[in-house]
């Protein structure tokens, strides 16, 4: 029993200590850039593991040099409460749990009509704020498990405590993902537009906003009439968002 209590002490001491090192990581980025995130190292591997070589663009842009037009569409697409919420926006939240709570409930009943015995996993998705988000790129997997859900609103919250709404949006906005390879609103905007990020219409904001969530998927499609229509859309909201 005693050696069963030190590991379990060892173990919590562990987990303090991994926190504290993630605040301490999160406090620096308060003057500091990031000069990768965790979701950047995979694709890194996955990357040079399909192509032999490493095609990246990536370029550090303080927000002066990021069109306001891109920041909103990026705000409105994403996380249009971005300004009024603590990191975590729990109506959404607890949209999305019910949505994965309905998805299983199908998914198992498909499972005994196929006579299949495999359990199906939780798996917990949506939801996310740009906060949110941003904490799992810079520190987390891509696991969808309801203890790395767990860690991430940790850190999000952490990232909400030590960073300023406008300093999270611009790492955001450095670190995204918008295409294989391509990171940051300064890579899209020449890999896309060939120009700056500071010089993006408001149509071409929009665009590249719609492409968040599956970017990679809508780089290969850049004709898609979803692509288009959702743009427009986007273009109408922008002038409704609050920068912060």
């Amino acid at each position: 029993m005693k050696s069963i209590g030190r590991w379990c002490v060892l173990l919590v001491c562990a987990a303090l200590c991994l926190q504290i090192f993630f605040a301490l990581r999160i406090a620096s980025m308060a003057v500091l850039a990031p000069e990768s995130t965790s979701f950047e190292r995979s694709q890194i591997w996955q990357v040079l593991t399909r192509q032999g070589r490493l095609p990246w663009r990536q370029e550090w842009v303080d927000q002066s040099r990021v069109s306001p037009s891109l920041k909103r569409a990026v705000l409105a697409s994403e996380d249009s409460a971005f300004t009024q919420h603590h990191g975590i926006w729990w109506d959404s939240l607890e949209k999305a749990w019910d949505k994965n709570a309905r998805a299983k409930a199908q998914a198992e009943r498909r499972a005994q009509r196929k006579g299949d015995a495999k359990p199906v996993e939780a798996k917990i998705i949506g939801g996310s704020t740009i906060t949110q988000q941003l904490a799992k790129n810079l520190f987390l997997s891509g696991e969808r498990t309801l203890l790395r859900k767990a860690q991430e609103m940790l850190l999000t919250l952490g990232l909400e405590a030590f960073l300023s709404k406008r300093r999270i949006l611009e790492i955001y906005l450095n670190s995204v993902e918008w295409g294989e390879g391509v990171f940051g609103a300064e890579a899209a905007a020449q890999h896309y537009f060939r120009k700056p990020a500071s010089a993006l219409s408001a149509w071409e904001s929009a665009r590249l906003a719609v492409m968040l969530p599956r970017p990679r998927y809508f780089e290969q499609r850049p004709q898609s009439p979803y692509l288009a229509s959702r743009a427009e859309v986007i273009v109408g909201r922008m002038n409704d968002v609050v920068l912060p």
